[in-house]
């Protein structure tokens, strides 16, 4: 019975894939904020983590290949936003740090 319903590999390889990407202490805080913060652009996760634009860019790239953050442009900005499989994942992993925010 359990056999049977068990999931996939690729669902398997997915969602590790997608907790691997929280794996980074950086990665985590960029997520959180975004998961508090809603949709925000990389001048502001900078602020937020206190990192450089080019560093923040890098993870979130990251965060956005793994399927727990989208991106929209608005003008010249690129926003970004946490999925609903990120949320999940971060309320799942970060309950201590969401609790102490």
């Amino acid at each position: 019975m359990i056999r049977k319903s068990a999931p996939s590999a690729e669902d398997l390889r997915n969602c590790a894939e997608r907790a691997k990407a929280l794996g980074d202490p950086t990665r985590l805080a960029l997520a959180i904020a975004l998961h508090e913060g809603g949709e925000l652009c990389v001048c502001d996760l900078s602020w937020i983590v206190e990192r450089s634009d080019k560093v923040v860019s890098h993870h979130v790239r990251a965060l956005r290949s793994s399927g727990l953050v989208t991106s929209r442009r608005e003008g010249k900005m690129v926003m970004y936003a946490i999925t609903e499989a990120g949320a999940a994942l971060i309320a799942a992993v970060a309950t201590s740090a969401l609790a102490s925010a």
